[in-house]
């Protein structure tokens, strides 16, 4: 298995990663941390959808893909933090003035899990955001040790993870997520 990282500019790629099974379903699709909470509650079900499919086609890729050959197997959201809701978070800190990007959901369709495809999409955010610019890179993990967690709530990625791909502690945060505390990691790419 060979996995190529790219931008998410495709929205048939990011669709099958992200998108739901029902179209009138009311899912993520990883909207939650990059819309102000009142856009964010007000787009149900097929808008969603719609939201991010404008998205790929204009400006900025909202995050990366992982392929293994043509078919998509992995997302990872990635974006300065200035465009997200981790910007106003008072649960995230500021470490610095530094415009950082953040990496907040790395995920991989079932079937495809354990193949090292989380790794992947990391070090391709980071090589994203890299070409993008940005001076840094930083993630909110879960800071689980080795207890098991819930894969729904895994999308936020774990500190060893992030730790293996070369992402330092850089502050603690008052972010719970599944029972597990959340850490900020930092990854300097000046």
């Amino acid at each position: 298995m060979t996995v190529d990282v790219r931008p998410a500019s495709v929205f048939e790629d990011v669709r099958a990663v992200l998108g739901p099974k029902s179209p009138q379903a009311d899912v993520c699709w990883c909207l939650s941390h990059r819309l102000p909470a009142k856009l964010n509650n007000e787009l149900r079900g097929p808008a969603r959808g719609a939201y991010v499919a404008e998205l790929c086609r204009t400006g900025l890729p909202p995050g990366v893909l992982a392929h293994d050959g043509d078919e998509p197997v992995g997302w990872a959201a990635v974006a300065p933090r200035a465009d997200t809701s981790y910007a106003r978070s008072r649960k995230i800190p500021h470490v610095d003035d530094l415009p950082v990007w953040s990496l907040w959901c790395v995920r991989v369709r079932p079937g495809h899990r354990g193949r090292g495809i989380s790794h992947a999409l990391i070090a391709g955010a980071v090589d994203f955001a890299r070409s993008q610019g940005a001076p840094a890179v930083e993630a909110y993990p879960l800071d689980n040790g080795e207890a098991r967690v819930d894969l729904t709530m895994a999308y936020a990625g774990l500190r060893k993870n992030f730790e293996r791909a070369g992402f330092v502690h850089a502050a603690d945060t008052a972010s719970v997520l599944s029972g597990h505390p959340r850490v900020l990691m930092r990854l300097d790419l000046r």
